[in-house]
């Protein structure tokens, strides 16, 4: 006769294959109807599965860091549309396809608040992608050079949240602009993107060295998209003082 811990295994029950013999003692124990022994046993097989896919979650969207809500200076920015941050928080504009471009100085906690609503994807079991605008796009530039752009491209349009920090620091040269805009082009209305950046939109022609692009990007992404202001000084200065 076959252990019922191994078919529990054969029909990829494996987190309650592990358990099952605690929660029989504790249905004994509290005299659980049927119904709620089952019931229990399923919800523990489920919260372990959504653990174990939040944890997969989290590592291919590749953080440098956990960032969450719950830990962010507010009192830090000079200027923060807070509320309108907070009701990010919903995840609305992922159902929707929408994009977040959060526009400030260095150091004001762009990059804390695109990690954490990322953070939040995650848990919320949405396939997420994090990345600097300078490591996509030598990326990109490498993929090109072995025949793989296809696949490569696929990498950054695929999942449901793309999250693309630090646009601005470094202009992009005629390649770069061009795999850029591929990339938008393509997540435009097929998932959405938070984008941080230091350049306000009127100063995107310094970033991509070409004004037609430059529009072009910024109009594909306001027309689906929520821009968020942070002003302020620097966080890491304010530490090292």
């Amino acid at each position: 006769m076959i252990p019922l811990e191994e078919k529990l295994k054969r029909v990829l029950l494996h987190h309650t294959a592990r358990t099952v013999a605690t929660l029989v003692t504790h249905a004994a124990q509290n005299n659980l109807s049927h119904d709620a022994f089952l019931a229990r046993l399923l919800d523990d097989e489920l919260a372990s599965r959504h653990d174990n896919r939040v944890k997969r979650l989290l590592q291919e969207a590749h953080f440098p860091a956990i960032k969450t809500i719950d830990t962010f200076d507010w009192s830090h920015p000079a200027s923060i549309p807070k509320t309108l941050v907070l009701h990010m928080t919903n995840l609305d504009f992922v159902r929707n396809k929408n994009h977040l471009i959060f526009v400030g100085p260095g150091g004001v906690g762009k990059s804390h608040l695109a990690i954490a609503l990322g953070f939040i994807a995650c848990q919320q079991e949405y396939r997420t992608l994090f990345t600097t605008a300078a490591d996509m796009i030598n990326a990109l530039v490498a993929s090109q050079s072995d025949h793989s752009l296809g696949k490569a491209l696929k990498r950054f349009t695929a999942p449901k949240l793309l999250i693309i920090d630090e646009l601005g620091y470094l202009p992009l040269d005629k390649q770069g602009r061009d795999l850029f805009f591929q990339v938008i082009s393509k997540r435009a209305e097929a998932g959405s993107m938070i984008l941080t950046t230091n350049k306000a939109f009127k100063d995107w022609g310094e970033v991509f060295l070409d004004t037609a692009v430059a529009s072009a990007i910024a109009e594909r992404l306001i027309e689906h998209g929520e821009l968020i202001k942070v002003e302020g000084g620097s966080y890491r200065v304010k530490k090292r003082r």
